[in-house]
């Protein structure tokens, strides 16, 4: 194959110098970087007993959030399983029935909502697309677990336990 420019590529070697072949500097560069390593003092955490504290932008387990009120901040509007690349988010949506006004904040809701947690690849996409704020990407550890089926997160390991406002303003006016 000739070349665009019809120049031809001329390479040079030049014979390498009796401290090249012997090799001599560069194991001395090398023994010199192994033994400046060696004493270095290494930062061991002993995981038990002390935990090492996490970058603010650590990017942990999944949790949907809840409003002021209590109820269920997601509408299932689905950007956040339209943003995933990993293909890990599904959801189910449905409509408020009556009476239920305190559980949820808008007429649509997620009936069903799920992450693979074996397939996130925990990037925050989701995070970013929901409209609603309701997805956050919280500073604790996914925990191992025995069954590939029990990475299957649902709304009972992602949903924010529900408090009663009420009855907290209730505890703090009585002390």
């Amino acid at each position: 194959m000739q070349s665009l420019s019809n120049r031809k590529k001329v390479l040079e070697q030049k014979p390498m110098s009796f401290w090249e072949r012997i090799y001599l500097p560069a194991i001395a560069k090398g023994l010199s970087i192994t033994i400046k390593h060696f004493f270095k003092k290494i930062p061991t955490v002993k995981y038990p007993e002390e935990i090492r504290p996490y970058s603010k932008n650590f990017r942990g387990q999944h949790s949907l959030k809840r409003d002021e009120l209590g109820r269920e901040r997601c509408t299932a509007c689905g950007l956040c399983a339209l943003s995933c690349p990993a293909e890990a988010i599904t959801m189910t949506a449905g409509e408020r029935k009556k009476g239920e006004e305190h559980l949820y904040r808008e007429e649509k809701y997620a009936v069903v909502y799920e992450i693979n947690m074996l397939r996130c690849i925990f990037c925050g996409l989701c995070e970013e697309a929901c409209p609603k704020e309701a997805i956050y990407l919280d500073g604790h550890h996914v925990t191992a677990d025995y069954l590939r089926k029990d990475f299957i997160y649902g709304k009972d390991k992602l949903v924010e336990p529900a408090f009663d406002i009420t009855k907290l303003s209730q505890k703090t006016s009585s002390n």
